[in-house]
């Protein structure tokens, strides 16, 4: 059940007549190609602002399958521009993702319909499942959400999902595979010194917005902030790592049976403990290019 809607919440949705990330028909693929099109001045092999690289999409079976990954980056969220532009390039279009996200993006309607025409749709499991059950397509969410995105720099390689299951649950129902998929270097943008859950609690940020940090951080080109602010990152490498489906240990239940409390809880900690694994291997991989240099200057 979700938590009663304050003036602030109804706000961001935009109202009652705002139906914006409420249909996925909405997806418009030739829309969507051109925005990948321009997207290759900072993501495309060409010019190479970031530097995108994706290991493991032989580990993605046939639609429709439910992508997990963790989110980094702050609210400018490049991991998620660039996990997009990866996928659609990849799979040239011919594989729609829809991708779950705060209501906030609908509260500005020009803003929202280029969201929604982009397949961007509100966090409910009911749409979930919709997109998954009846529009068989492959859907995206990032369960840590604002608790993941503002993690402190120094926990960049950690998996952090604030508890949420919600999506363990759909992928039970809609009985699809999770597909993690763990990305590192969003976090190299920006250093997030704290993400300020005390202060956001104390300023009942949970109730009035749903959000759960209030962060400190240092960016360009505004230095030393307080909240979260959008940045302007600076040229990184974006890496992604794909790992195999995740099915739940002895498999799916009868189609349309609820999953028990039990299921999603076991399910979640095996979803985590793959994307934690790739995580590591991540950061493995940047200890030893860090190491590599000084060892050849040391020779």
């Amino acid at each position: 059940m979700r938590p009663p809607k304050g003036k602030v919440t109804r706000w961001m949705e935009g109202g009652t007549e705002n139906r914006l990330g409420l249909n996925p028909s909405d997806f418009d693929a030739e829309y969507v190609g051109g925005i990948i099109e321009r997207m290759k001045v900072l993501f495309g092999e060409k010019h190479r602002y970031f530097r995108v690289s994706v290991n493991g999409w032989e580990n993605v079976p046939p639609a429709p399958v439910l992508i997990v990954s963790n989110h980094s980056g702050g609210t400018s969220i490049p991991d998620a521009w660039g996990l997009g532009f990866a996928w659609h390039t990849h799979f040239a279009m011919k594989r729609p993702i829809h991708v779950l996200a705060h209501e906030l993006v609908f509260s500005v309607r020009s803003v929202g319909r280029v969201f929604a025409r982009a397949g961007i749709l509100r966090a409910q499991p009911e749409l979930g499942q919709r997109v998954l059950g009846e529009w068989r397509r492959d859907l995206l969410v990032m369960p840590g959400g604002d608790v993941d995105v503002w993690r402190p720099y120094r926990e960049r390689y950690k998996v952090k999902f604030a508890g949420r299951t919600g999506y363990a649950r759909l992928a039970l129902k809609a009985r699809v595979p999770i597909v993690p998929i763990a990305n590192a270097g969003a976090h190299e943008t920006l250093r997030v010194l704290t993400d300020g859950a005390p202060l956001a609690r104390f300023l009942r940020f949970p109730k009035l917005f749903r959000a759960s940090i209030f962060p400190v951080s240092l960016s360009f080109p505004w230095g030393l902030t307080i909240g979260p602010w959008p940045h302007l990152p600076p040229p990184t490498r974006l890496r992604y790592r794909i790992g195999p489906a995740v099915l739940p240990e002895g498999g799916f239940g009868e189609p349309g049976a609820e999953p028990s409390n039990a299921q999603v809880a076991a399910y979640d900690e095996r979803v985590r403990a793959a994307m934690q694994d790739l995580l590591d291997q991540l950061r493995d991989e940047d200890a030893r290019e860090r190491r590599a240099p000084a060892e050849l200057a040391a020779e």
